[in-house]
C-alpha cells in the first residue's frame, strides 16, 4: 500500500486551558488533494500551523514519508518539503513578479569575483513556471500588485512547487476571489496534483472542495467528524456536517 507523504495521528493542541485540537487525524498521499473543511473556529488554522511547524502538538504523532517527524519551526517543515500558502501570500505588491518569486532564494552569478542577482535566469524561470501553471505574464518585471488575485495565488503556488514542495498546504485560496479567478486557482491545483504533489486544501466552501477533492475531512470545534472519499459523500451532506449535522453514518470515522 502506498505510503502517505504526511500523516497526522491523533493530534492534540492545547493553549493553556483551551483545547484547540482534540484528536485530529489526517493523511495526504502523492498526487492527492485532501480537503480540510470546517466553519470559522473549527480548528483548521491551528491544525495546518501544527502540520507546518508554526505550532508544536501537545500530543499525537506526525509521520513524513513513513518516518516519525517533529517540526520545531517552520523552516524545518519547509526544508522537508511542506510548503504553506497563506491568505496574505507573503508578497510585496510593488516588487516584480520575479523578485517575489525568488524572494530569499535569488539565483546569483559572479562578475569579477563578486556575486550579483542573476536577473535573466530568474526572469526566464519565472516566465516558464508561470506558463506551466497556465498563466502567460505580460512581463516578469511587472509589479505583482498588477496581477489578479487568482494570478497572485498561482505565483505563490508555482513558487512553492519550484522550490521542492512535496506537500502544498493552501489556506482558503479561493475565499476572496471571483468566479473566474477561483476557476484559475482550482485549475492550478489540478496541475499540481498531476505532478505528484500532495495538496491540503483548507476551505469552508463545499462547492470548491467538490471540484478538486479526492478526500474530505471535516473539523468541528477542534475534532475530526470524519473522512470520506470522493463519491462517498455529496455536497449537501458535507455542508450539513460543517453546520454540525448528524450525517456521520455516511463517513469513515477516523
Amino acid at each position: 500500500m502506498e505510503t502517505p507523504i504526511i500523516e497526522m495521528k491523533n493530534i492534540q493542541k492545547h493553549f493553556g486551558s483551551v483545547i484547540a485540537l482534540s484528536g485530529v487525524s489526517l493523511s495526504v498521499y502523492p498526487g492527492e488533494c485532501h480537503c480540510l473543511l470546517g466553519d470559522n473556529g473549527a480548528g483548521k488554522s491551528t491544525f495546518i500551523k501544527t502540520m507546518s511547524g508554526v505550532h508544536q502538538a501537545t500530543s499525537g504523532e506526525i509521520f513524513f514519508e513513513g518516518k516519525p517527524m517533529s517540526f520545531s519551526r517552520p523552516r524545518e517543515a519547509i526544508t522537508a518539503g511542506i510548503a504553506t500558502v497563506y491568505q496574505d501570500l507573503a508578497m510585496i505588491p510593488l516588487m516584480s513578479v520575479t523578485r517575489n518569486f525568488f524572494m530569499g532564494n535569488e539565483p546569483t552569478k559572479k562578475v569579477a569575483g563578486i556575486s550579483f542577482f542573476d536577473h535573466k535566469k530568474a526572469a526566464d524561470i519565472t516566465m516558464a513556471e508561470m506558463k506551466e501553471m497556465g498563466i502567460n505574464l505580460r512581463s516578469p518585471d511587472q509589479a505583482v500588485g498588477t496581477l489578479s488575485g487568482g494570478e497572485r495565488q498561482t505565483v505563490a503556488i508555482a513558487r512553492a512547487v519550484h522550490f521542492g514542495a512535496k506537500v502544498l498546504i493552501l489556506d482558503e485560496p479561493t475565499s476572496a476571489l471571483g468566479v473566474r479567478q477561483t476557476a484559475n486557482v482550482l485549475a492550478t491545483i489540478e496541475k499540481v496534483r498531476k505532478q505528484g504533489i500532495g495538496v491540503v486544501f483548507i476551505t469552508h466552501n463545499v462547492n470548491h472542495a467538490m471540484v478538486v477533492g479526492d478526500r474530505f475531512t471535516v473539523l468541528n470545534r477542534g475534532k475530526t467528524l470524519g473522512t470520506a472519499k470522493r463519491g462517498e459523500i455529496e455536497a449537501d451532506e458535507l455542508q450539513n456536517l460543517m453546520a454540525g449535522g448528524q450525517e456521520l453514518a455516511k463517513l469513515e470515522i477516523r
